[in-house]
């Protein structure tokens, strides 16, 4: 599924998040910011190549780690890989950017950086290294890793 970095997400209306230990425990919301496309790659549709600084991977290995966002029954294939060796991704990642803004990747950006070189647009990156990991590790049901989550977030509790 291709998007142009940067350009508006409308994929879903809804943002959920899902509690990485249980998978039973989400809320959902109608997001109040703007989110913002960044590393839907495809087989054949040009995308920005370069290095990246290693703790921007890091980091956002450890973003990972902790927020589940809009996870799919379905999965989806890297297709820029060989069939037999291409991983699967069935989630995305919320990362914040300038209030207001919020950037919407695929769980397989990380892969596409480190196995095909993809540079994601630097205000990605700077809001990569910009987020607080330990204050997002903190964070516990119904808390969950993302700061912008409204107070009236529709919860489902199993």
């Amino acid at each position: 599924m291709f998007h142009e970095d940067l350009s508006e997400y409308d994929y879903r209306d809804e943002d959920e998040f899902t509690d990485r230990e249980s998978g039973f425990f989400a809320l959902w919301y109608r997001p109040a910011y703007t989110r913002l496309n960044i590393g839907w790659l495809e087989a054949g549709k040009p995308y920005s190549t370069g290095t990246v600084p290693a703790v921007f991977v890091e980091k956002l290995k450890a973003v990972q780690e902790v927020q589940w966002m809009n996870v799919c029954l379905g999965v989806h294939e890297c297709d820029l890989c060989p069939a037999e060796k291409a991983p699967e991704g069935n989630g995305e990642v919320r990362i914040p950017g300038v209030p207001g803004v919020a950037y919407a990747a695929p769980f397989l950006i990380t892969h596409y950086v480190t196995d095909h070189g993809y540079r994601p647009p630097q205000v990605f990156i700077d809001a990569v290294l910009a987020v607080d990991l330990d204050a997002w590790a903190a964070a516990r049901w119904p808390n969950v890793p993302f700061p912008w989550v409204p107070d009236d977030v529709e919860l489902l509790l199993e």
